[in-house]
């Protein structure tokens, strides 16, 4: 009898270990940390870094279907491990509309009438949480994030020209970042900023700003109204600068020039600048078009020895080797670390 039990033990044992012993991880898993875990860090550590990118031909017209594999990220000049989300439309979007009242924005106001159905234009068929805030010299919460298309549209009717001279454009994004950091969802975070093209008060540093989108994977999409000359900032991308100190204050001199657009190109949003009518409802249609058809990259950058990557601003760079010639739009920077404002000039 005892040999028969311990015959049968025998036999049973692996079954046994099978059912209590986990199964071993291959090295892939075992480095990949849980989906959840993933969205939450990327919403309040930045461990990923997102890097929106359009890719269009020559002659303005967008590349479709590329493959992860088919793009190039660099930080500070280090190739990165990429991903590529297939579906950005099924990711919810949670958006902070900012809306300019001060100064020449009364002229504009009739101009953006049809704001709300653009809006849900950009949107597209994703779930979505907006909040719309107004300002001048600080910001005005007009409505707390809601899914609901008549919140909204109260919201964008309380819209209207305010006295005084102030356009704290950076006062007014900084609030917004924080807003959307608050939320702490797993949707992607942006702001729709339609303002002027330069600053003009703000008390938050523009180095404070910069290093705020660059932590919370926040994007800026900018409808900048009245004259003023695009200033493109190329040397983010392909040089200039020295350390992470250097590149920040070549991004706060960007953002004296024209602060609307350097807020989209350094968070990898779109920049369209209007006079007419037509100008705002055809940039408004050209940037929901562009949203809906960028790629959304994704990379974990390689940590130091400290387990965590350098720190201050990094310089990203996204080619696409198949395609040479092709005009490529990309988040051009991200921060790490806390911000030495000791160090950096104020506005």
């Amino acid at each position: 009898m005892r040999l028969l039990l311990t015959a049968l033990f025998l036999a049973l044992a692996p079954a046994l270990v099978a059912q209590t012993t986990p199964p071993a991880q291959t090295p892939q898993q075992a480095t990949q940390p849980p989906q959840q875990d993933q969205t939450y860090t990327l919403r309040t550590q930045s461990s990923i870094v997102l890097v929106p990118t359009t890719v269009q031909t020559k002659h303005g017209d967008i590349i479709y279907t590329l493959k992860q594999n088919q793009f190039v990220v660099e930080d500070n000049g280090v190739p990165q491990t990429v991903h590529l989300d297939q579906d950005n439309d099924a990711l919810g979007l949670t958006l902070v509309v900012v809306v300019q009242c001060s100064r020449s924005a009364g002229y504009e106001f009739p101009k953006i009438d049809g704001l709300g159905t653009m809006i849900d234009d950009i949107a597209g068929g994703a779930p979505r949480e907006i909040a719309v805030v107004t300002y001048e010299s600080a910001p005005l919460l007009l409505s707390k994030f809601s899914s609901s298309p008549a919140a909204l549209g109260r919201a964008l009717g309380q819209l209207a020209p305010c006295e005084g001279d102030g356009v704290a454009t950076l006062d007014a994004v900084n609030y917004a970042t924080k807003l959307l950091d608050a939320q702490k969802d797993h949707n992607r975070h942006a702001i729709l900023l339609i303002s002027e093209t330069r600053d003009h008060g703000s008390v938050t540093k523009a180095a404070e700003v910069i290093a705020a989108l660059g932590r919370t994977n926040t994007i800026v999409d900018s409808v900048a109204f009245g004259p003023g000359k695009t200033e493109i900032l190329s040397d983010l991308k392909y040089g200039g600068g020295s350390g992470p100190i250097g590149l920040l204050l070549m991004a706060v001199q960007a953002l004296r020039k024209n602060t609307a657009r350097e807020l989209a190109a350094l968070s990898g949003g779109e920049y369209i600048n209007f006079t007419t009518q037509k100008g705002f409802d055809a940039g408004l249609h050209s940037l929901a078009n562009h949203i809906h058809n960028y790629y959304l990259l994704s990379f974990q950058p390689k940590a130091e020895a400290n387990g965590e990557p350098s720190s201050g601003m990094h310089r990203l760079r996204v080619t696409v080797p198949d395609y040479p010639d092709a005009k490529i739009r990309f988040r051009e920077s991200y921060f790490a670390g806390q911000l030495d404002t000791s160090a950096i000039p104020d506005n």
